[in-house]
């Protein structure tokens, strides 16, 4: 598997996304869907912190947190939290595009944004809300999506389930990697996209 940085930005433009809820009661936040080593690709995530009392104690997310007002969009909040989060600058990212809007059980609406990291810095996390980084190979989440028949469906919250090493990303985080894999499995055949498969 190999990813190109245009042909996934035109993957992705090409794709329907789901938009942002009619009510409004959610409380709009911001996430990056971080894809890294364009040659063995990952999935950078977090675990939350192993916080009592914490509603997401010990889950696992996507780097990104509540949109500001005094952030100009919802994309520039998600570089905000990124750099805040882990210390990865706006530089060091390949912006590709929105993945939509996704709405969790407690009334927050995540946008998501991906984008290629360079993979360079080191990595540094504030204890107290993250444990520890995930750096979780793409084709690992592709292989458990094919394997347990989510292509082409949409498994409700209790069985959409992707198990890695010693955690299970559930919930919407789950939701996000769902549309993002059937969004790139027609492009799965080795590389994406063939055609420009050494370019940039």
């Amino acid at each position: 598997m190999l990813v190109n940085t245009s042909c996934l930005k035109t993957i992705m433009d090409a794709a329907a996304h789901p938009g942002p809820p009619e009510d409004g009661r959610y409380q709009s936040t911001s996430v990056f869907l971080l894809v890294f080593d364009k040659v063995n690709p990952h999935v950078l995530a977090i675990q939350k912190a192993d916080t009592e009392g914490y509603p997401w104690r010990n889950q696992v997310a996507l780097p990104g947190g509540h949109i500001d007002p005094e952030d100009i969009s919802a994309m520039d909040a998600g570089f905000r939290e990124l750099k805040e989060e882990l210390d990865i600058s706006r530089d060091h990212v390949d912006y590709v595009g929105s993945l939509g809007h996704f709405q969790t059980i407690n009334h927050k609406d995540i946008q998501v944004f991906v984008g290629l990291w360079d993979g360079n810095g080191i990595i540094r996390h504030n204890t107290h809300e993250i444990s520890r980084t995930l750096k979780i190979p793409l084709e690992t989440l592709v292989n458990i999506h094919t394997a347990q028949g989510y292509h082409g469906r949409t498994p409700d919250v209790f069985t959409l389930l992707y198990p890695y090493q010693d955690v299970t990303i559930w919930g919407v985080t789950a939701k996000i990697l769902h549309h993002f894999i059937e969004v790139i499995y027609p492009h799965l055949s080795g590389v994406i996209c063939r055609s420009a498969a050494h370019s940039d």
